[in-house]
C-alpha cells in the first residue's frame, strides 16, 4: 500500500498514476494526490447528505403507501410526494446554454454503442465502428432471411449474397435516389466536373443523383473512383467499388461494399457493464480510457487460426467535389460514464474510509482525456476541445447540482477552462424523471446528454413503490401508464429545455443481439420518438439501426412533435400496481424467468468477472445483460415476495431448479464453475439468494453492494 497524505491506496494503483496517468499531462502525481484528497475531503459530507436524503425519502414514501393502501389515492399521492420534496417546482422557461460541442452531438443523429471499459478489444471495437458494412451485416445476421435457399452456411452462399446486394441497391435507391433509373441498374460511378456520374444498363448517357448536393466526396481516380461519398440527414454513406475483389468482380459496376457511418458516438462504461470490485480491476479500465484519449490502445487476440492486431482506426480522407481535401473521422466521439453517486471504492481510501467512487471517476478520466486535449497522441476525440462524462443514477437536481460542483473542482485541479467537462444526465431515476427540468436547469451549461433507461427506471419504480402492493408482471411494464408518459416525458422536456442541435435526446438498449430482423422492424420508433441517438449491442446493431436514421429526420420529427400536449403528472406518478388476479401457472412462470436472469447473469459477474454479457434467457433466447436488467429482475420478485404472490420456499425451489439449467447453459465454457453440485458453497448462487432475500432492504433496489461483497470472496479463494 501507499500512503499519500491522508489516502491511502494499492501500490498498483499509485504507480498506475505516477508513471502512466500524469506524464505528458502538466500535472504531477502529487498535484493529483493532493487534488484527489481536498475533492473527498471537501465534496464528501455533502455527498453522504444526500445518499442519506434518499434514504430519508424512501422511509416516508414506504411509510405513506403503509398507511394508505390497498385504496391509492393518486391525486394525494402526489401532494404528499410535494409536500416532502420529492416533487419539486418545475424552473421557469429556460435554454441549455453548453457551447464547444461536437456535431456528432449537436447535428448528427445516429446509432450509439455503450461497452465494457474493462475490455480492451469491445472498446476498441466501439470506437471503430463509427463505419461498419451494410454487406456484412446484413449477410451474417437474421436481417436477410434464410428462405429459398438464402441460409447463412459454413462456406459464402451467393443466394443469400444475390438478396444483400439486391437489399443495399433498395437502400441506394430510397436513400441517395438518381435522376432516373435505378442503381440496380448501374454499370459505373465516375465524377465528372465536380458532379457525380451513374452510367446505367438500361439506357445510353448518363444520369446523376436527383439531388446533387448528396454527393460529398471521392477517393482514387475521378473516372474510375474507388470510393463514392454521399450523405443524407447528416450521415454519409461509402459506395466501395473494386472489381478485383470477390464481389465486386461479379458486380456490373463493381460495387464491394456499401458502408454507412454507424456509430456516430459511443458510451466507455465504467458503471453498469463492468465488474471492478478493487485496485486491480479500475486500473485496467482507467488504462483503457487512457489508451483511447492517447490513441494508443491496442489488442492482439487468436482468430480462426491467426493473430488480429487490433487499434483505433485513421480518420477517412476523400477528395471534395471541388478538389479540395476532405477528412471524415474513422472513429465514434466516446464519452465515458463513470460510477454511481452510491458507491465507494477501496481503491483509495481517506482516513480510513473508501472514498466515493464518483469523484475518483470523475478525476482520473478528466485526466486521461486532458491527453486528447493537448494532442499527446495522434488521433483526436473531441475536436472541440470537450470532456463528455455521463453521470448515471442521479436523484433529483440538488444531485445533479453538486456532480457540477464536482466537474467545477476537477476542472480547476486539472488546469482546464470551465465546462470543459460535459454532463449526460442519465434520465433513469424516478426522482429526476419526475423533476427532470430541474436536474437539467442545474447543469444548463453543462448538459450534452440525457436518456430513457428502462430498466434501472423500471427497478426504481418497483422499489419506490415496494409498500403499495405486488406490481405488474415485468413484461407489462412497457405498457404500464407510467412508462409511455416517461418516454415522452424525456424527449418533451429535452427540447422545452433547449437541447436541440446542442445535445442528445436518448433512447435506450436493444437487448436482443441476435435478433436484428426484429430489431429493423421496431427500433425505427426511437428516432421517430425525436430521439437523436438509441443505443445498440454491438457494431452490426449499430450499422443496421443506422438505416433508421437516413428513413427518419429527426430533426424535423422533434419540430412535428414539439408542439404535442405534455404527458400529466398524474400519469409520471401512476403507480404499476397488478390489477388482476394471477394464477400459479402464470406466476410460476414469472417467478422462473426472473430467477434465470438473475442466476444466469450472476454466475457472470461473481464468478467471472465479467460485468456485461450476452446471456441466454430461460426459452435459450440470447439478451444482453447488465447490473440494470438485473436489478428490475430481483426487485420484482423482492416485490412479489414483500407482499404474499410468492413464498420464500416457492423462490428458492425455483432457484434451484433454474441453476441447473443455467448450469447446462454454460456447460461448454471451461472457466465455468456450475453451481449445483453444491448450491450450499457456490457464492454465484447465494449472492442470487441474497438479492432477492436482501433487495426489499438494499438504497433504491441497487444490486452492486451484493454483487461486489461476493465477487471479493470469489477472487480471494
Amino acid at each position: 500500500m501507499a500512503k499519500i497524505g491522508q489516502l491511502e491506496t494499492a501500490r498498483v494503483f499509485a504507480d498506475f498514476v505516477e508513471d502512466e496517468l500524469t506524464p505528458g499531462s502538466g500535472i504531477t502525481a502529487a498535484e493529483f494526490w493532493a487534488a484527489l484528497e481536498a475533492i473527498v475531503a471537501d465534496l464528501g459530507p455533502a455527498h453522504a447528505a444526500l445518499l442519506a436524503r434518499r434514504d430519508e425519502l424512501q422511509a416516508e414514501i414506504d411509510a405513506w403507501h403503509i398507511a394508505n393502501r390497498p385504496n391509492h389515492d393518486p391525486e394525494a399521492y402526489i401532494e404528499f410526494l410535494r409536500e416532502i420534496g420529492y416533487l419539486q417546482e418545475a424552473p421557469d422557461d429556460f435554454a441549455i446554454t453548453t457551447s464547444n460541442v461536437d456535431p456528432e452531438i449537436t447535428s448528427i443523429a445516429g446509432p450509439q454503442l455503450v461497452v465494457p471499459l474493462d475490455n480492451s478489444r469491445y472498446a476498441l471495437n466501439a470506437a471503430n465502428a463509427r463505419w461498419g458494412s451494410l454487406y456484412d451485416a446484413l449477410y451474417g445476421t437474421d436481417a436477410i432471411g434464410a428462405e429459398d435457399g438464402a441460409e447463412d452456411g459454413g462456406s459464402y452462399n451467393p443466394v443469400r449474397g444475390a438478396k444483400v446486394i439486391a437489399y443495399a441497391r433498395d437502400f441506394l435507391d430510397r436513400h441517395v435516389r438518381l435522376a432516373s433509373g435505378s442503381h440496380t441498374d448501374a454499370t459505373c460511378y465516375t465524377v465528372t466536373d465536380g458532379s457525380l456520374s451513374v452510367a446505367l444498363a438500361s439506357r445510353s448517357g448518363a444520369t446523376t443523383l436527383a439531388d446533387p448536393s448528396q454527393f460529398v466526396g471521392y477517393t482514387g481516380d475521378p473516372e474510375a473512383p474507388s470510393t463514392v461519398l454521399l450523405r443524407k440527414h447528416g450521415l454519409h454513406l461509402a459506395i466501395e467499388i473494386d472489381r478485383t475483389a470477390g464481389i465486386g468482380r461479379d458486380d456490373p459496376a463493381g460495387i464491394n461494399d456499401v458502408t454507412l457511418e454507424s456509430a456516430v458516438t459511443a458510451i466507455m462504461d465504467c458503471e453498469d457493464s463492468v465488474s471492478a470490485v478493487d485496485a486491480d480491476d479500475k486500473v485496467v479500465v482507467y488504462r483503457n480510457w487512457l489508451g483511447l484519449m492517447k490513441g494508443t490502445l491496442t489488442k492482439s487476440f487468436e482468430k480462426e487460426g491467426r493473430t488480429i492486431d487490433r487499434r483505433l482506426n485513421d480518420d477517412r480522407a476523400f477528395t471534395a467535389p471541388d478538389g479540395s481535401s476532405l477528412r471524415l473521422p474513422g472513429r465514434g466521439l466516446m464519452l465515458v460514464r463513470t460510477a454511481g453517486s452510491h458507491l465507494r471504492t477501496d481503491a483509495v481510501t481517506h482516513r480510513g474510509e473508501p472514498v466515493f467512487e464518483t469523484m475518483l471517476d470523475a478525476l482520473v478520466t478528466s485526466l486521461a482525456a486532458k491527453h486528447d486535449l493537448m494532442h499527446t497522441g495522434t488521433l483526436r476525440n473531441s475536436r472541440t476541445g470537450s470532456i463528455y462524462n455521463v453521470k448515471p443514477k442521479l436523484h433529483g437536481p440538488d444531485e445533479v447540482a453538486l456532480a457540477c460542483t464536482l466537474f467545477d473542482r476537477v476542472e480547476d485541479a486539472l488546469g482546464l477552462e470551465r465546462h470543459t467537462v460535459k454532463m449526460g444526465i442519465m434520465d433513469e431515476e424516478r426522482r429526476t424523471s419526475l423533476n427532470l427540468a430541474a436536474a437539467i436547469e442545474q447543469a444548463k451549461e453543462r448538459v450534452v446528454f440525457i436518456n430513457t433507461g428502462f430498466l434501472d427506471r423500471t427497478g426504481d419504480e418497483i422499489h419506490t413503490a415496494m409498500e403499495a402492493g405486488p406490481v405488474l408482471p415485468k413484461a407489462e411494464m412497457k405498457q404500464a401508464r407510467w412508462f409511455l408518459a416517461y418516454e415522452d416525458n424525456s424527449v418533451d422536456t429535452g427540447m422545452a429545455c433547449g437541447l436541440r442541435n446542442r445535445a442528445q435526446i436518448g433512447k435506450g438498449m436493444w437487448a436482443r443481439p441476435s435478433n436484428m430482423a426484429e430489431m429493423l422492424a421496431s427500433k425505427i420508433d426511437h428516432p421517430m420518438a425525436g430521439a437523436n441517438c438509441a443505443w445498440v449491442p454491438s457494431p452490426t446493431a449499430a450499422t443496421l439501426h443506422a438505416t433508421h436514421y437516413f428513413e427518419v429526420d429527426v430533426a424535423a420529427r422533434q419540430q412535428e412533435i414539439s408542439a404535442r400536449a405534455k404527458r400529466s403528472l398524474e400519469d409520471l406518478t401512476a403507480v404499476p400496481l397488478l390489477d388482476r388476479e394471477l394464477g400459479a401457472q402464470e406466476i410460476q412462470l414469472e417467478l422462473d424467468n426472473n430467477v434465470q436472469s438473475i442466476l444466469g447473469y450472476v454466475v457472470r459477474w461473481v464468478g467471472l468477472g465479467v460485468g456485461c454479457s450476452t446471456v441466454p434467457d430461460i426459452h435459450n433466447v440470447e439478451l444482453m445483460e447488465d447490473l440494470a436488467t438485473l436489478r428490475i429482475s430481483s426487485q420484482h420478485v423482492a416485490n412479489w415476495l414483500h407482499h404474499g404472490v410468492l413464498d420464500e420456499a416457492q423462490v428458492r425451489q425455483a432457484m434451484a431448479r433454474m441453476a441447473a439449467q443455467v448450469d447446462e447453459q454454460n456447460s461448454n465454457d471451461p472457466s465455468y464453475q456450475p453451481m449445483t453440485p453444491d448450491l450450499d458453497k457456490s457464492i454465484p448462487f447465494q449472492t442470487a439468494l441474497s438479492l432477492v432475500f436482501e433487495g426489499r432492504h438494499q438504497p433504491n433496489g441497487y444490486t452492486e453492494f451484493t454483487l461486489r461483497r461476493h465477487r471479493l470472496r470469489m477472487k480471494s479463494i
